[in-house]
């Protein structure tokens, strides 16, 4: 529940964010504002990896619960949602009801992954930790060249 909150959670409260804030926030962040989510997942899935690479170390995996890590990690998968707010801003239509899709919808896929990632887990181990670190710098890599095609 926790996870799932944070994540649904975050990827609501940006669009709202970004919609709230519209033009102004834009123009001093649209520049580099992959670079931030980027560089975020990079670390975190980077330590992730290294995490996972450390032996006879019982505990040392990435505690996903974690507030200091969930707050990582939802601002990071996050920061495109904010694009998608000042998008909605200058359309000039509601924001309640996409952001609540948005929170529901990650809510739930979030808390059934969570599940499935504990159940890989005890089916994988470490592997596990791996294979997601490296989802999360491929996030960010797709973040980057998906901002950088764009213009």
């Amino acid at each position: 529940l926790t996870i799932a909150s944070f994540f649904g959670g975050f990827q609501a409260m940006m669009p709202l964010i970004g919609w709230g804030t519209g033009n102004w926030v834009r123009t001093y962040i649209a520049n580099f504002d992959h670079w931030i989510a980027f560089v975020l997942l990079f670390l975190v899935g980077l330590r992730m990896i290294y995490e996972s690479r450390r032996h006879g170390e019982e505990g040392s995996a990435i505690d996903p619960t974690r507030i200091t890590v969930l707050l990582v990690l939802a601002i990071a998968t996050s920061i495109d949602a904010l694009a998608v707010g000042f998008s909605l801003s200058f359309l000039d239509m509601a924001i309640l009801v996409p952001v609540l899709v948005i929170g529901i919808v990650t809510f739930v896929l979030c808390f059934a992954g969570t599940y499935i990632g504990a159940f890989s887990g005890r089916l994988l181990g470490k592997r596990v930790e791996v294979i997601g670190g490296i989802m999360l710098i491929g996030i960010g890599v797709k973040i980057v060249i998906e901002h950088t095609l764009a213009k």
